[in-house]
């Protein structure tokens, strides 16, 4: 066995660094390993094991990837078991601890040679040449976490040829002349070509929102269009509620089926579109193709929920150093077996695993996590956040976006199949006497003031992440995944109505608005996304409660915590409501009383 240790210091906390060198699939690609495709096979006891496959310059290799050890922040560890090529087994560990200007990382690599040429590696050039790599990697952290650099490795730009390149050309200009580009268009191009293949495998919209400094929706919508116009491809993907990898993947929303498999916890779980059905996206093929494959199965940084995962062997017991903040957590194991939610406030329960079974224990010491395994197998244990994947733009909010109703309105669910949705808020809107518009302007101008009407609110709803699911009439139905974006969306509805009628040569129009969230189904109906159930009857008859530039909000949606700062003006009261033996509580809103501080773009 030959070793390798290397010190690297740093200005900054660990809480910085740990996200960039635990980000292995990443650092792997930048210091030049090859991507390469993993085999997953089930043992008879449940347990799975990962196999994979690679080759550099001449020399094939195939190893046995064990899965990575980590406690966030403190420490990670990574072996591969080779069946192939010049080493028997490659180990890597990488410690932080504090330091009085920052951290300091301390990275061990032990590799036992498997043959003569193996031997002639680790004698001659191999440690030397992984020193200069990485020691070259670790400037380019230092540069990114100062701020210097906006991407944390440098990447080689993608060239095209004289052809492609005027293509590219043309479909920027394509997409910036529409109003979904933002102007980003050439922005998202570049980036495409010069960003780390590990990127671009799953772009997320939101992340790239946040890197770029820009606003989330401007670049979902750039991003939608962009599958328009032929820079993106995108697709659904079903994603584990474990480790949250996408195990399944659609080209459309009518594919992605009920249910799924994922191989690497050996779970099955079911659809759902507020959690675990994401949209994503993949540079379109003729612009840069991206290979299947990984640089690394199991680095941390590609589960960041998990706040730590250690092996223990039968009988043994662990303390492990760990920072666990107050909020929802599981105990869990990796192999299939039970699992436990625990709320962490104070002291941290221990973590104990008997067999299959998962349970918490007694109070751990300050700082730190018990794990206890009291069973006769060897068994990884888990500890993860509750916090779903804050980047993941799910089919239920891509759904209620209007650039996406109107860019892909064939994007429907299979015939007879429904989707329950846990909370979704809903928008009802009407005009107040339209009948008496009509005989007071005649047909055609209350036709068209009607239309006008329409265009109104559809602006509005966009620039509250809405969208118009139909019109009834001269009624809408709007849908939000956000419930304090349906209100604040009514609200501005009723701020601009005069402004509306100035506009229109004072025609008076006057809408009666009613907002509720709740469940629903959504389904396909007229080669549209619709939402059915007792919610949506509720919140269109608590429309039908308003008057004319009011705007009526149910109690439970009012009792939101986002909600609640926008209704605090409002006049509270018991309504009845045909179809319904009790009173409901509804909070009456007019324009006078809109929250003065509120700013809503729309």
């Amino acid at each position: 066995m030959k070793s390798l240790t290397l010190v690297w210091e740093f200005d900054h906390p660990a809480s910085v660094i740990w996200p960039l060198l635990a980000d292995t699939g990443r650092f792997n690609e930048a210091a030049g390993l090859p991507k390469h495709q993993v085999r997953q096979e089930e043992q008879p006891d449940g347990t799975v094991r990962f196999f994979a496959e690679a080759s550099v310059g001449p020399v094939a290799l195939a190893w046995e990837e064990i899965p990575v050890e980590w406690v966030t922040d403190r420490w990670f560890r990574h072996e591969r078991r080779f069946s192939r090529g010049p080493f028997a087994v490659l180990t890597a560990v990488a410690e932080f601890e504090p330091t009085p200007s920052g951290c300091r990382c301390i990275y061990r690599m032990d590799v036992e040679p498997a043959n003569l040429l193996g031997r002639l590696l680790l004698a001659t050039r191999f440690f030397a040449d992984t020193k200069k790599k990485f020691d070259g990697l670790i400037e380019d952290v230092r540069r990114f976490a100062a701020g210097a650099s906006e991407r944390v490795f440098k990447a080689r730009r993608i060239r095209l040829d004289g052809a492609r390149a005027a293509r590219l050309d043309r479909i920027v200009a394509d997409i910036d002349a529409n109003p979904n580009g933002h102007g980003l268009a050439r922005r998202l191009a570049d980036y495409i070509l010069e960003a780390q293949e590990t990127d671009l495998i799953r772009i997320r919209p939101r992340r790239l929102a946040r890197e770029w400094e820009q606003d989330d929706l401007a670049v979902t919508e750039l991003c939608l269009e962009s599958v328009r116009g032929g820079l993106l491809e995108s697709r659904w993907d079903l994603l584990c509620p474990r480790c949250r990898g996408a195990q399944l993947s659609a080209a459309s929303l009518d594919q992605v089926p009920d249910s799924a498999h994922c191989d690497s916890c050996n779970i099955s779980y079911d659809r759902d579109f507020s959690r675990n059905v994401e949209l994503s996206f993949q540079p379109a093929p003729a612009v840069r193709p991206v290979q299947d494959g990984e640089f690394c199965l199991f680095g941390p940084m590609s589960m960041p929920h998990v706040i730590l995962q250690v092996a223990l062997d039968p009988g043994e017991s662990r303390t492990v150093p760990a920072d666990l903040a107050p909020g929802s957590y599981r105990y869990r194991t990796l192999e299939t077996g039970g699992q436990c939610d625990v709320e962490i406030a104070g002291a941290v329960p221990s973590l104990v695993v008997t067999g299959t079974e998962v349970a918490p224990g007694n109070p751990s010491e300050p700082g730190t996590v018990t794990l206890r395994n009291l069973g006769t197998e060897r068994r990884t244990l888990v500890v993860e956040s509750r916090a779903w994947v804050a980047d993941a733009l799910t089919a239920h909010q891509v759904t209620t976006l209007q650039t996406f109703r109107d860019l892909f309105s064939n994007a429907v669910l299979h015939p007879g199949d429904q989707v329950s949705i846990a909370q979704i808020a809903l928008m009802f809107t009407d005009l107040k006497g339209s009948t008496a518009l009509y005989e007071r302007i005649g047909d055609a101008s209350a036709y068209h003031l009607v239309r006008e009407h329409f265009a109104y609110l559809g602006r509005i709803v966009r620039g509250h992440r809405g969208a118009i699911v139909k019109t009834i009439g001269d009624a809408v139905m709007a849908a939000f995944a956000d419930p304090a974006d349906a209100v604040r969306a009514a609200l501005a509805v009723q701020e601009g109505t005069a402004a509306f009628n100035r506009e229109h040569g004072g025609e008076a129009i006057s809408i009666k608005i009613g907002v509720h969230a709740g469940p629903s189904i959504a389904v396909t109906l007229n080669d549209r996304l619709d939402y059915f159930g007792s919610m949506v009857n509720l919140a269109a008859r608590i429309q039908g409660l308003a008057v004319g530039g009011e705007v009526v909000v149910s109690g439970r949606l009012a009792a939101d915590p986002s909600v609640a700062p926008l209704v605090t003006a409002g006049r509270r009261e018991q309504a009845r409501v045909r179809g319904l033996s009790e009173p409901v509580e509804v909070v009456r809103l007019t324009q006078d009383q809109r929250p003065k501080e509120e700013d809503d773009g729309g």
